[in-house]
């Protein structure tokens, strides 16, 4: 016999299925890795494991989706939220999972880097995922050249087999969110270092459109550009053609010192991968350029685009945590926008109600070992349900 639902989870169920309010509108459906995958194959051959690398991700513009670490977007994947890292020692500004492509793994395609996906309610009204970022210089080269070398009968290098842990030297990195409303989001990144010393992390809280209006065509899934622009400092005005109004705040709170705003557009850098001329200096891997190379340049200084960040350069004291409070929300009245001031009290409800709902469905006998495993293997499922927009062109 089906045990009873109860609780607020349920109600929110209800009123997405009656369509009364769209609470599924928002979610996980961003990609962890868009590269490399059939989605983005536009190639005349199919070789879609050579045609869209890793190292071009950066710098060029996706058509069928997005990608970044344990980030939101809504249904369509018009408009974006995740958050870019880096450790001052990489190479590469994390802004997406590194893995190996089909040719390059011993044992196939494989995603090379450590998260988990921790909790998440059925609407998403509160979800929490969990990435792991080395302190030390990320092993891209090693993880490559060592899986390549082995054959199919030797176990695949893991990170986890190499220093990148070492000591540990790395940070546990929470992402959660809680739905304030259907189209009102709470966002919140804790960041851990597990190290006996503090440690450097810049992070950048990013926002920004898909690109849907670069490929010469009209119709279904194509619009004009939308347009990110600050309002404030800590407040951006996101405007999209087939979305409400929308603003993306800071709490003022967040750190000592202000953050950085930076914009760019997300087009591809056509200078970069194929030699031709960009038809704006501001391209998809400007973040990259700024805080890895140092390019000042790389970002408009107008505070307008289509993708957009706060750099927070944070210094984490050993084996403490800093914290980065956000919120993501249509809004009709952008300018007058505040943080809000009940955002420990909304994400305490959110995460309570979701412990109410599975403790709705899972069985009482379970030990809490138990009921732990079947939480994380639920959150794997809904955290997953990812976009999957392709076209046969």
């Amino acid at each position: 016999m089906t045990k009873k639902i109860h609780g607020a989870e349920k109600k929110r169920l209800q009123e997405d299925a009656r369509r009364l309010k769209n609470w599924k509108r928002w979610g996980p459906y961003l990609s962890e890795r868009q590269w490399g995958t059939v989605r983005e194959d536009y190639s005349p051959d199919g070789s879609v494991w050579s045609y869209f690398t890793h190292d071009q991700a950066r710098s060029r513009a996706y058509r069928w989706g997005e990608d970044g670490l344990l980030g939101i977007t809504d249904r369509q994947c018009r408009l974006c939220f995740s958050a870019a890292l880096w450790n001052g020692k990489d190479s590469i500004l994390k802004e997406r999972l590194f893995g190996l492509t089909g040719a390059e793994g011993n044992h196939g395609e494989d995603v090379k880097e450590c998260y988990y996906y921790l909790e998440s309610s059925p609407t998403h009204s509160y979800m929490k995922a969990l990435y792991k970022y080395p302190q030390q210089v990320f092993p891209y080269e090693e993880l490559v050249r060592a899986n390549r070398e082995r054959s199919r009968l030797e176990p695949e290098l893991e990170i986890t087999d190499t220093t990148a842990f070492d000591d540990n030297k790395y940070f546990d990195i929470f992402f959660e969110y809680a739905k304030a409303g259907a189209n009102d989001i709470l966002i919140r990144i804790t960041a851990h270092n597990r190290a006996s010393t503090e440690a450097p992390l810049w992070i950048i809280p990013t926002v920004w459109f898909r690109n849907t209006w670069s490929w010469g065509r009209s119709g279904e899934g194509y619009t004009s550009k939308p347009s990110i622009s600050s309002i404030q400092e800590d407040l951006f005005l996101l405007i999209h053609p087939q979305l409400e109004p929308s603003v993306f705040l800071a709490d003022p709170a967040n750190a000592t010192e202000k953050p950085i705003a930076l914009f760019t557009e997300n087009e591809s850098n056509q200078w970069k991968l194929f030699g031709g001329e960009n038809p704006t200096p501001y391209v998809k891997d400007a973040f990259h350029n700024y805080v890895v190379s140092g390019d000042s340049s790389a970002v408009n200084p107008r505070m307008t685009g289509t993708k957009a960040g706060l750099l927070y350069k944070t210094t984490v004291p050993a084996q403490s945590s800093v914290e980065l409070r956000f919120r993501l929300k249509n809004s009709t009245t952008p300018s007058k926008e505040r943080f809000t001031r009940d955002f420990d009290e909304i994400f305490e409800m959110r995460r309570s109600e979701c412990t109410e709902f599975y403790d709705s469905i899972i069985p009482p006998n379970a030990s809490s070992t138990e009921r732990d495993i079947m939480v994380q293997a639920y959150a794997g499922l809904l955290w997953t349900k990812q976009l999957r927009r392709h076209s046969a062109e």
